[in-house]
C-alpha cells in the first residue's frame, strides 16, 4: 500500500509539464491573444501602412506613393528640426532627471525624522496630470507671471524673461518642467533598490575607513544597477514621445523652436490634413523608440552582467 501511494503521489522525475495543465493554459491565453492582436497589433500594422499613402484623413481616395513622405521628411526643415528637438529633450531629461532622482533618494534613505514627509513631496508631482502641470508652469513663466514677479520683489529685474517665448530659452524651460515633475519618480526607483542594499556591507566599508563618495561608487552603484536601468529607459522612451507640456506650454513655439515629433505628428495628422505625412512622422518616432531603448537596454545588460 505504501508502495502504492509514493508512486502516485510522487512529481513527475522528467521535470516536464503535465498535458492537461498546458492545454488548459492555452484556453486562457488564447482568448487574449485574439484581442490584443484584433485591438492593438492589426490596426498598429493598418496605421503604419498609412505612411506610404496621400491620405488626409477624411477623404475615401488614397492613393499609394511610396517612400515619398520619408523623402519629404527629410527634406522638411521642420521635420528635422522636431527630430533634433526630440532627441535633445529625451537626452537633458534623462541625464539630469535621473541624476536628481538619485540625489534626492540617497537624501531620503538617510535617518532624518522628516523622510516620510520629504519622499511624498518630492513624488507628488509625479501624480499630477502632465496638462494640468504645463498649464501651471505656463502660468508661472508668463510675462506677469509669478517666477518674474519674484525676480522683481529681490531686485533682480535684470533677469526677468518672457521665458516661453524667447525661441533660445522656451525648450530649456520645457525640460525644467518635466524634470520637476518626474524627479521624483526616478527617485522612488532608486530608493526602492537602495533599500535592498544589505547593511552589513555598509556598515562594514564604514569600519575599513571608506569615505562617502568611495562608498558609493564602490558599494552602492553596482546594487543600484537594476535601478538604473529601469530609470534609463522610462526616461528616454518618455523623452522621445514627449507631447503634453510641449502642447500646453508652447504648442511647438516660438518659431518652432520647441516642435518634437510628437507635436509635428499631431499638427499634420489632425490640423494640416497630411494624415499620411503625419502617420510616416510617427513611424519613425516608433523605430527610433525602439532602436534607443532597445540598444540602451543591451548596453546596460551587459554592464549590469559584467559588474556581477
Amino acid at each position: 500500500m505504501t508502495t502504492i501511494e509514493r508512486s502516485v503521489t510522487s512529481p513527475n522525475k522528467t521535470g516536464t509539464r503535465p498535458k492537461g495543465r498546458s492545454s488548459k493554459l492555452w484556453v486562457f491565453i488564447i482568448p487574449a491573444l485574439i484581442f490584443y492582436v484584433f485591438v492593438v497589433l492589426w490596426p498598429s500594422l493598418q496605421g503604419a501602412g498609412f505612411a506610404f499613402t496621400d491620405w488626409n484623413g477624411l477623404s475615401q481616395e488614397k492613393s499609394f506613393v511610396g517612400i515619398e513622405n520619408f523623402v519629404a521628411m527629410a527634406k522638411d526643415p521642420k521635420a528635422v528640426g522636431a527630430i533634433g528637438h526630440t532627441l535633445l529633450i529625451a537626452v537633458t531629461i534623462t541625464i539630469i532627471q535621473n541624476v536628481v532622482g538619485l540625489l534626492l533618494a540617497l537624501g531620503v534613505n538617510t535617518k532624518i525624522k522628516s523622510r516620510n514627509v520629504l519622499r511624498v513631496l518630492f513624488f507628488a508631482p509625479a501624480i499630477i496630470v502632465p496638462v494640468a502641470t504645463g498649464y501651471l508652469w505656463q502660468n508661472l513663466f508668463s510675462p506677469n507671471g509669478a517666477i518674474n514677479a519674484l525676480l522683481d520683489t529681490l531686485g533682480l529685474s535684470f533677469l526677468k524673461q518672457d521665458w516661453l517665448g524667447d525661441s533660445s530659452i522656451a525648450i530649456w524651460c520645457i525640460c525644467l518642467v518635466i524634470i520637476w515633475q518626474f524627479a521624483g519618480y526616478s527617485m522612488v526607483i532608486f530608493l526602492a533598490n537602495l533599500q535592498s542594499v544589505p547593511t552589513e556591507i555598509i556598515e562594514a566599508s564604514h569600519v575599513d575607513g571608506a569615505g562617502p563618495i568611495r562608498r558609493f561608487w564602490s558599494i552602492i552603484r553596482p546594487e543600484l544597477a537594476p535601478a538604473i536601468t529601469i530609470n534609463l529607459m522610462l526616461s528616454i522612451i518618455g523623452g522621445l514621445k514627449i507631447f503634453d507640456q510641449v502642447w500646453v506650454m508652447t504648442g511647438g513655439g516660438p518659431g518652432g523652436s520647441t516642435e518634437t515629433m510628437s507635436s509635428l505628428i499631431y499638427k499634420n495628422a489632425f490640423q494640416f490634413g497630411s494624415f499620411g505625412y503625419g502617420i510616416a512622422i510617427a513611424l519613425l518616432l516608433s523605430v527610433l523608440v525602439v532602436v534607443i531603448s532597445g540598444g540602451q537596454y543591451a548596453l546596460l545588460s551587459r554592464q549590469t552582467g559584467g559588474n556581477r
